[in-house]
């Protein structure tokens, strides 16, 4: 009897010893390869703005993302391989430039006017379209001066 308290407290403290070093181990980073975005991004956030991105450009996730190599029907969403990728890290900055050189927007403000984002050239287009500005035409000439009316 005394044998058998001895094993069940010894096994027990055994566990005890085996889950804290477990539960104090470091988690596996989620994201891989985040080279704009922050690494502590939760899944929500970086979920809501990858869906922005197919909104804003009318594409779905293999546009910047390509297939797993050992599962075809997954993607792999930490490969630099596509170009688009690498050109829509290079729009985020650029975008977060121009909102906090011109708007003086900071990510957690609130707004009044919406800042500059994919959709603002975009439209809903992967490539948006390049439309040259239009002719400026000079002003018409002032109208000749008018003699003052004499009411006298």
């Amino acid at each position: 009897m005394f044998f058998k308290k001895k094993i069940t407290v010894a096994g027990t403290l055994v566990a005890l010893v085996v889950l804290g070093i477990a539960a104090s181990a470091p988690a596996d980073p989620t994201f891989k390869n985040l080279k704009v975005l922050p690494k502590n991004i939760s899944h929500d956030e970086l979920d809501n703005i990858m869906h922005e991105f197919n909104r804003s450009l009318g594409v779905k996730c293999n546009f910047c993302h390509v297939a797993q190599k050992e599962n075809p029907k997954k993607l792999d969403f930490a490969s630099d391989e596509k170009g688009e990728k690498n050109v829509t890290r290079d729009m985020m900055r650029m975008t977060d430039r121009i909102n906090k050189k011109f708007f003086r927007f900071k990510k957690d403000d609130q707004h009044t006017i919406p800042p500059v984002g994919c959709v603002t050239c975009h439209h809903g287009s992967p490539h948006p379209e390049a439309v040259a500005p239009k002719e400026m035409k000079a002003p018409p000439p002032p109208p000749p001066a008018q003699a003052p009316a004499s009411g006298k």
